[in-house]
């Protein structure tokens, strides 16, 4: 992986970035990390590139060897009443005020930045495309982010075991609407969202 030497920024810097931001049900969860540089995490990559065993690997030794990390979430009916863009850079946010060590600056996955005022203090911030697979702390904060994400897809499916949440953790599927036509939307269900008013 490209190391962070070609974003120059001085300080105390946490990657973030986001999971669950295309399904039709459930949170979307944002992570932060700022990473240790005397404890090195080898295999971080963007989360969506390693096998499920290796993102449950990886997220126990990025908790324990990270200076500070947070995992925040915005839920369904705040991407409804906001719209996902907006959720999910309320969602980054929290995810930045949860760290027990506030930093200097921040670098996201992508090409947008969540507001990076906290009270008088203004924290610096670039937003990276691709990020996720160029800065290793937003990698960790992707890996953070997508096994918690999917930790509380399954939780939701105990509560709601005729969806499959389990399986698809609320993306779309061709199993995901079969049930949702099957059974209407449950209160996760983004109403907000093309396929969920369709069946509501």
């Amino acid at each position: 992986m490209q190391q962070e030497n070609l974003f120059q920024l001085d300080g105390i810097v946490a990657g973030v970035d986001e999971a669950g931001r295309g399904p039709i049900a459930g949170p979307v969860v944002a992570a932060a990390v700022i990473l240790d540089p005397d404890q090195h995490v080898a295999g971080l990559d963007d989360s969506k590139k390693l096998t499920a065993a290796s993102r449950e690997e990886l997220a126990v030794e990025i908790r324990v060897r990270s200076l500070a990390w947070s995992v925040a979430w915005s839920d369904r009916a705040e991407i409804d009443s906001l719209n996902i863009l907006h959720a999910t850079m309320l969602a980054m946010r929290r995810a930045i005020l949860g760290l027990r060590i506030q930093p200097d600056a921040v670098r996201v996955d992508g090409n947008r930045l969540p507001n990076l005022r906290f009270g008088s203090r203004l924290i610096s911030g670039d937003a990276v495309v691709g990020g996720d697979a160029l800065v290793p702390a937003i990698s960790a904060a992707s890996i953070l982010a997508k096994t918690a994400r999917d930790d509380i897809m399954r939780d939701m499916d105990v509560l709601y075991p005729n969806y499959g949440f389990a399986r698809h953790k609320g993306y779309g599927t061709e199993l995901h609407n079969e049930r949702l036509k099957a059974h209407g939307p449950c209160s996760e269900h983004r109403r907000s969202f093309a396929p969920v008013r369709a069946a509501s």
